[in-house]
């Protein structure tokens, strides 16, 4: 999968993307994300990219020139101008099955469904956006898609860019080491994760619970699924409205609710 993120802050993604998983997928081949500067696509000495807005007010804005500039050069996408050929009419956004993704609050909020959705494109453009905001031509007439990696504010897009290409790039085959690594993930199966355990089998007088021991899968696997539905009951309990479950899960969690309720 190709990632283009387009910042102008290029030098936040080396000691990340040069580390752990990421890393070796990138020299796998598996994933390859190339960052691209902003300021590469404008065409004064000073390389502005943002304004003072228009009505007043305080902050700049990112002006809509090298932006725009930008993302058509590296899609090879024609000039879009008001009535354009390459525009889709029905949306008005460019002709590209490419998701234009910005980094914005007011975006969709992230979560694991949006990561799989992502997932399954070959080439995904992450646009962060930095002071005020961006000039409102972009949202309408470029970007495909905004999303949000929660309720608050921060400082630029780049940290969320780096959030969706971690969780986008476990998804991919071969990115994890265990091939069913990100099945078991929290919200992966709409439930939080089951509790882990390691060597030694006790610790201070703490002790592995004697099932994860015994050799038996299938009580194991009941029990981490007890545990999955415990955690999320106590901890979550929004996400099992959305969560898939079954009558044995309806039937465990019936005994959890009149367990809390007595």
């Amino acid at each position: 999968m190709q990632f283009e993120v387009f910042t102008l802050l290029p030098e936040i993604f080396p000691p990340y993307l040069e580390s752990s998983i990421l890393n070796r997928a990138r020299q796998k081949g598996l994933i390859d994300v190339r960052v691209h500067n902003i300021r590469d696509y404008t065409h004064d000495k000073h390389h502005t990219t943002d304004d003072t807005p228009y009505g007043g007010g305080g902050g700049m804005v990112m002006k809509p020139e090298p932006i725009f500039e930008a993302i058509e050069t590296v899609l090879g996408l024609a000039p879009l101008q008001t009535q354009p050929e390459p525009f889709d009419q029905t949306q008005g956004k460019p002709a590209s099955n490419i998701p234009i993704i910005l980094l914005t609050p007011q975006g969709r909020v992230f979560n694991q469904r949006i990561a799989e959705e992502l997932s399954h494109h070959e080439r995904i453009v992450l646009l962060c956006g930095r002071y005020e905001g961006i000039d409102e031509r972009i949202r309408e007439h470029l970007v495909t898609d905004e999303i949000s990696i929660g309720d608050y504010v921060l400082t630029g897009g780049e940290l969320p860019a780096l959030m969706i290409i971690d969780a986008v790039s476990r998804l991919l085959p071969g990115v994890l080491g265990d091939p069913t690594g990100a099945e078991d993930d929290s919200h992966s199966m709409g439930l939080l994760e089951y509790p882990h355990y390691t060597k030694p089998p006790e610790f201070r007088g703490w002790k592995v619970p004697d099932i994860l021991a015994s050799g038996n899968h299938a009580k194991i696997n009941k029990w981490r699924r007890e545990q999955a539905l415990t955690r999320t009951f106590n901890k979550r309990p929004d996400m099992l409205e959305k969560a898939e479950l079954s009558k044995e899960d309806i039937k465990f969690l019936k005994t959890l609710k009149d367990n809390s309720s007595s």
